[in-house]
């Protein structure tokens, strides 16, 4: 399956020249069990036209455009329907930690999609009852389809926890290891997880995106790869190498398979509202 029959389950229209503002530092710190974790930073700029387009892209992920005039009140403004009724609050708690962690989830699905070349269907968010909860299963789930049929078990199924600090509130210090403690739980909700992308897909009367994940539901039948991946979003004022090298992984059971990253970058919660009022004020 080719990239762009992959992001058929994205929705349209999409962005990802914010992408280009996260880069590879070259560095990486050992945890204290030796795995080696490489460390990424989000260089985000003042950049109307890629702030837009990723607003654009954002909000989508909640509502799509084409929708909001027929969800909301007749005499709402787009406006305020996303702000009351889709964004998580940006000052009533857990409004801003909600954002924080959305956020961080869909900044990893746009990089594992649009650098590593993973399918990511985008189905978690817009299907959110309370705004100010996080949507239930594992935080973001990719596929990777190999174009040789004759070798289906190299396709990939990878399942992804994210965790964010960008305050001083957050609850636990060392998000690297919540997110490794987190994965540790995606073993055991991966046909849950799959099942739901499946059902949701249906829902849009996507019926090739369908066939795409009804393949992983039967891993023995039809065996493929399956891979981890344990993310820590950190605001550069709360980032230290201590935390990385104080985390263990040697508690999960695909530890092999299990990659862990860092992604830091400066102000991200001012980032996160910013975001959410451009989206929600440009609607």
């Amino acid at each position: 399956m080719s990239i762009s029959s992959q992001v058929a389950g994205t929705p349209e229209p999409w962005s990802y020249d914010h992408i280009e503002w996260l880069t590879d530092t070259g560095t990486t710190v050992k945890t204290a069990d030796g795995k080696t974790v490489r460390v990424f930073e989000f260089q985000h700029e003042d950049d109307a036209a890629v702030l837009s387009a990723w607003a654009k892209h954002f909000r989508n992920h909640y509502c799509l455009d084409a929708d909001i005039d027929v969800l909301k009140a007749a005499n709402q403004s787009r406006s305020d329907y996303l702000s009351t009724l889709k964004f998580p609050s940006g000052t009533s708690k857990p409004g801003p930690s909600i954002r924080a962690g959305d956020f961080g989830e869909i900044l990893v699905a746009d990089f594992l999609q649009w650098r590593l070349g993973y399918w990511i269907p985008r189905v978690r968010w817009d299907a959110k009852v309370i705004r100010n909860e996080s949507a239930k299963g594992s935080d973001v789930v990719g596929f990777k389809l190999s174009q040789d049929r004759e070798a289906p078990q190299r396709d990939i199924l990878l399942v992804c926890e994210a965790k964010t600090k960008f305050s001083r509130g957050t609850s636990s210090k060392n998000r690297i290891q919540d997110a490794v403690n987190g994965s540790v739980k995606d073993e055991i909700r991966i046909a849950e997880s799959v099942n739901y992308i499946k059902q949701r897909l249906y829902e849009r009367h996507q019926m090739e995106m369908v066939t795409s994940v009804e393949r992983f539901q039967s891993p023995v039948d039809s065996p493929y790869r399956l891979r981890f991946a344990a993310v820590g979003i950190v605001s550069e004022e709360h980032f230290d190498d201590s935390d990385i090298q104080n985390t263990d992984t040697t508690q999960h059971p695909h530890r092999a398979e299990l990659a862990v990253f860092v992604i830091k970058g400066s102000d991200m919660m001012s980032l996160v509202h910013a975001l959410y009022r451009r989206a929600a004020d440009e609607a």
